[in-house]
């Protein structure tokens, strides 16, 4: 039976399951567990209990031929929330040909449908598009975890050596929470910005699964006429995120549409370094930079830790909807915006994009930035 975690309240301790995982996963969790301890010490209203596993993942495949064991899963189950560093190694497979990844579990067990990766250009951050209005670019692709191509996720059907298949599957329920959720974004942005929209991206010109997603999402969007809808095909909406991203808002679309057009946007504000990510359901939540585990650079003090960062902002900002505690929500912002004046200082100089900062000079720059915000400096 699924044990749901417990709900917390304010002035209360937030148990974090911290899944390090492989590769430079186990370099950028130290660090942003460092900060989120500062933070909760700064506001002095919450606390966090950090419970570690390193039973999970590909390295511990490699010695146990299990990819998670029972105990590390059962510690994500039952946590408040779950910060993931990154998961899986492209030289250690299973027998089926794939790599490692026992976070896609976790996304179909605790029903993670509603993966959210925002897209945020931040200060002196490569420019990709050359167009001034590319430093505006700050939207939010919602990405469906759970179904769509991901749908059979290890189960897929190989048919001698001449064909394979994989099943794409779109329900009723799943796309509506998903939907409900991208209007619940798009809303909070409005209260902010002034203004939201929230576009739907599929093939429903050639597909009935992407026409019935369509068809869903129309009705849910007739619930919130407040909120400006579009429509766009996915190849159409690849070419309209190199022409003109910073017209976009919300983008609400299927697992594998979401999985490639999220990385194309990490591409467009520097680099994966900057691709953090929130898997959200009903009772759980698993926060996680979009990268992999970067094998080629782990333990060379290279990586780049913002998107872990702000992934842990995303975790903090999660947390205080579901516990109301106000302080938690202004720590969140306090971590994003000591990650926004680093940048706009010039203190924060990644080698991800040819700085000459790299993952223990990065985290010095973050912390002190933070410092400076919360009056420490």
């Amino acid at each position: 039976m699924k044990a749901n975690p417990p709900m917390t309240t304010r002035n209360s301790t937030f148990t974090i399951a911290v899944l390090p995982g492989d590769g430079i996963g186990n370099e950028i969790l130290p660090p942003t567990v460092a900060l989120l301890e500062k933070l909760a010490h700064h506001a002095g209203s919450f606390d966090f209990r950090f419970v570690e596993r390193r039973d999970c993942g590909a390295t511990y495949y490699q010695e146990s031929g299990e990819d998670c064991s029972k105990a590390a899963f059962e510690t994500a189950r039952t946590a408040d929330a779950i910060l993931l560093g990154a998961m899986g190694l492209p030289s250690v497979r299973l027998p089926s040909g794939t790599e490692i990844a026992p976070h896609l579990r976790m996304r179909e067990e605790f029903q993670l449908i509603s993966g959210v990766r925002p897209v945020k250009a931040y200060p002196n951050t490569p420019r990709r598009l050359l167009d001034e209005r590319a430093q505006n670019i700050d939207l939010v692709i919602l990405r469906e975890s759970t179904e769509g191509l991901f749908y059979t996720q290890g189960r897929g059907e190989v048919i001698g050596d001449s064909e394979a298949r994989e099943t794409l599957r779109i329900t009723r329920p799943t796309t509506e929470k998903l939907c409900d959720e991208a209007f619940r974004i798009a809303r909070r942005r409005k209260a902010k910005r002034g203004h939201a929209s929230v576009t739907c991206v599929d093939k429903a010109n050639v597909f009935r699964a992407f026409a019935f997603f369509r068809k869903i999402f129309d009705e849910r969007a007739a619930l919130n006429p407040d909120i400006e809808v579009r429509h766009n095909y996915v190849d159409a909406q690849a070419l309209d995120l190199v022409r003109r991203p910073w017209d976009f808002d919300v983008l609400v679309m299927e697992n594998m549409f979401g999985d490639i057009l999220s990385d194309l946007g990490g591409g467009l504000v520097g680099g994966m370094g900057m691709a953090p990510c929130a898997e959200l359901g009903v009772d759980h939540g698993l926060f996680q930079p979009a990268h992999g585990s970067a094998p080629d650079i782990a333990g060379q003090d290279k990586a780049n830790p913002t998107a872990t960062f702000l992934s842990a902002a995303l975790m903090l900002d999660w947390l205080a909807q579901r516990s109301g505690n106000a302080a938690m929500a202004d720590a969140a912002a306090l971590l994003e915006s000591a990650v926004e004046a680093a940048f706009a200082a010039r203190a924060l100089r990644p080698m991800e994009f040819g700085g000459d900062q790299g993952l223990l000079a990065a985290t010095r720059a973050v912390n002190d930035s933070l410092d400076a915000l919360i009056g420490n400096g």
